[in-house]
């Protein structure tokens, strides 16, 4: 591991900072750093005062000259930290064994007094979520941590940390080691489905904002970046028995399909539209309750496939020679607001040019009483650069409505879990995505929602499948640029 390792971590109090400097030093730890706001005495570390803290790119300018040693151990979280036995050096080792810029490992997390094992995720190309979770331990190599330092040429509040190791992995590896090296302690306790919505909460709008920067930055230097050059859309040349149909996916939803089914039946247009229901072999009441409307827009298709994801229902239902002009989604457990969101959303289709439309919803319990965050709008897309920025943010919004030729070309992934991102990923390298920033319809949450509560594998899977979809997108957006 050398003779020198640099550990840095932010101040919390002196007493909880005790065992995690005890833990440092008894791993030989040289030079340790503790980042404050104001003038503090800590025992065996020597203290740096940056109002930003580690998110700021003034705290690792100054930091910079700070730095010796082959490594530099970063250490995120404010609780204590347990190192477990050789746990730095074996990070070492591996790092120096493959040349990486970065190592990070799993670990084990404790809740309530709990101990459980917390795997993560390899890191790819396509890993550009500003929340990757790496854990709270980063070990560096520092020649690529300073030169990463160095190159940094924007003043970020929030953004240093995701800059800094986008700026690392253009030149060097980050390596995931796959070995519980290390105990924190999980102060946000909230289920997964409470989570997810953090990216898209008002209240962390300026850092959203930041990351954007961060990102498409990112994105020009590796030769991934898109101009705001979109293909036009003519949509006079094709011809559909309607101009709409809303494609309701579904299996065993007798509690809500119910009321989504008449919230479509009941919107005003001015020209035809139809309902598609893919009842994806369901086992309760929901084939009988799609069966008690008697109406003739109601189009109830069973697939004679029995291996399809949400994705697979939704090919079966576009390519139904019944489909409309535009496609619009509606989930199962949601309603429209309101009866002119068919209206709206093919209006915006020729408004914007257009082939993918984006609306926004209002997050609801069962009972459609508003919950936290409330609107959910994704008001960080702009036309300009909403395609640069899609490829770091987790999901584009909804509801979601295609232009029916587009769609049935690019088809949807048949999964159950993140199709309609890797699909919005897709359109949006040659075209542009319409936006409507309205509620348009009610997003209910409940404890059946497919990603309420997940463990950490599922969600690790998930994740991991995001991540592939990214990176798997920006590879063909290079190959794009590099042809023109």
């Amino acid at each position: 591991m050398g003779d020198k390792l640099t550990c840095i971590l932010p101040y919390s109090n002196k007493e909880e900072m005790k065992p995690t400097i005890q833990a440092f030093q008894n791993e030989k730890a040289t030079n340790i750093i503790v980042v404050a706001k104001e003038a503090v005495a800590i025992e065996g570390a020597k203290v740096i005062i940056a109002e930003g803290g580690l998110d700021a790119t003034q705290t690792w300018k100054t930091l910079l000259g700070e730095l010796d040693g082959e490594f530099v151990v970063v250490y995120t979280k404010a609780m204590a930290l347990n190192i477990g036995m050789n746990a730095l050096e074996r990070m070492a080792r591996c790092c120096n064994d493959v040349s990486a810029g970065m190592i990070y490992a799993d670990y084990y997390e404790r809740k309530s007094s709990k101990l459980s094992a917390h795997p993560v995720i390899e890191y790819q190309t396509g890993s550009l979520r500003d929340d990757f979770n790496f854990g709270s331990l980063l070990m560096y190599k520092t020649e690529a941590l300073k030169d990463a330092v160095e190159a940094m040429d924007v003043d970020y509040k929030y953004a240093a940390l995701y800059d800094l190791r986008l700026r690392v992995s253009q030149k060097h590896e980050l390596l995931h080691l796959p070995e519980l090296l290390y105990t924190e302690v999980e102060i946000d306790t909230r289920l997964s489905g409470e989570k997810m919505f953090d990216y898209v909460d008002p209240r962390n709008r300026d850092r959203q904002v930041e990351m954007e920067v961060a990102c498409t930055a990112h994105l020009k230097t590796i030769g991934a970046y898109l101009k705001p050059e979109f293909t036009k859309i003519e949509f006079a040349e094709s011809d559909f028995p309607v101009e709409a149909s809303v494609i309701i996916p579904v299996r065993n939803r007798e509690k809500t399909v119910g009321d989504a089914i008449e919230s479509v039946l009941k919107q005003k247009t001015d020209f035809p539209f139809n309902l598609i229901i893919v009842d994806n072999h369901s086992s309760d009441r929901t084939p009988e309750i799609i069966r008690s409307y008697d109406d003739e827009r109601l189009i109830h298709i069973i697939p004679e496939r029995d291996d399809l994801g949400i994705g697979g229902c939704w090919n079966t239902g576009v390519t139904d020679e019944r489909c409309g002009k535009f496609a619009i989604q509606l989930d199962s457990d949601d309603l429209y607001i309101d009866e002119t969101v068919i209206e709206r959303v093919v209006k915006a289709f020729h408004e914007q040019n257009c082939a993918m439309v984006v609306g926004s919803y209002q997050m609801v319990n069962f009972k459609l009483e508003e919950i936290p965050p409330g609107l959910i709008d994704h008001k960080e897309w702009t036309p300009e650069n909403g395609r640069n920025n899609a490829l770091r943010i987790n999901g584009l919004g909804a509801p979601r409505a295609f232009y029916t030729p587009v769609l049935r070309d690019v088809k949807v992934p048949n999964t159950s879990y993140g199709e309609d991102y890797a699909l919005g990923l897709n359109i949006s390298r040659n075209f542009q995505i319409g936006r409507i920033y309205d509620p348009l319809y009610l997003c209910r949450r409940w404890d059946d929602n497919s990603d309420a509560s997940l463990d950490i594998n599922k969600m690790n899977a998930h994740n991991f499948y995001k991540d592939k979809i990214r990176t798997m997108e920006l590879k063909a957006r290079q190959q794009l640029i590099s042809r023109k």
